[in-house]
């Protein structure tokens, strides 16, 4: 009997470890669950360059990682929306480098961050950004309960749930930063902010964060990074 449990044993830990592997693939029960890939680990298929119909060389399928490579590329957009869901996306950056997540993006606007709010991606370490933007961070307006970061070169995980005007912010299987975008709290740190409705921008700023359904952009802010394991479940 403890021949057998030690071969069972030994053939579950084979294949975990297998699985540890398979990058840009869904499990079984990922699939069940109703997770989707939205990046298949060698084509950009499903992205976009923000306000084209094209994608920039800049972006590209290298080694399993959707990578961008500094340049004039801009930012990105999945082709689908989305209204509810959770993200899941492995990203490494440069050594101080500077990226983020959009979410509920809406074209239409000049660029990415106008309408969708941003999920920062920082190399803490080596860029000194104050609190509010640091990885993990709801840019300019939430900071990270914690630094939980990875160093540059390294990869994180990050995953963002959307709920109707609720998110969640996880960095690295740690939840850092909640907050409800209904809430008299989220829009009185958006007055206060260069994201406010009623500020020098206000032409441009009036749609941030006002949409409930939206593209996912991945960000050119100008240094490297890479992303995998980029898994979307939509909810109720």
């Amino acid at each position: 009997m403890k021949k057998i449990l030690t071969s069972i044993l030994m053939a579950s830990a084979l294949a975990t470890s297998a699985l540890a592997g398979d990058e840009n693939t869904l499990s079984t029960a990922e699939e069940a669950a109703g997770w989707q890939l939205l990046f298949d680990g060698e084509t950009t298929d499903g992205w976009r360059n923000y306000g084209h119909e094209d994608l920039s060389g800049d972006w590209r399928a290298d080694g399993g990682t959707l990578t961008f490579t500094p340049g004039k590329a801009g930012d990105i957009i999945t082709d689908a929306t989305f209204t509810n869901f959770e993200l899941s996306i492995d990203w490494k950056i440069s050594k101080g480098g500077n990226s983020g997540i959009f979410f509920n993006v809406v074209e239409g606007q000049p660029y990415a961050y106008m309408t969708g709010p941003e999920y920062q991606l920082l190399d803490n370490a080596n860029r000194d950004e104050p609190p509010l933007e640091q990885a993990g961070a709801l840019f300019a307006l939430y900071a990270p309960t914690t630094d939980v970061s990875h160093p540059a070169e390294s990869w994180n995980t990050s995953r963002l749930v959307v709920n109707g005007g609720y998110i969640e912010h996880w960095l690295n299987d740690v939840k850092v930063v909640s907050y409800d975008m209904d809430s008299d709290d989220f829009k009185s740190r958006v007055s206060a902010s260069k994201f406010s409705p009623d500020g020098p921008n206000a032409d441009v700023m009036k749609h941030f964060a006002t949409a409930r359904s939206g593209h996912i952009a991945l960000q050119d802010h100008g240094d490297k990074i890479a992303f995998r394991n980029i898994k979307i479940k939509p909810l109720p």
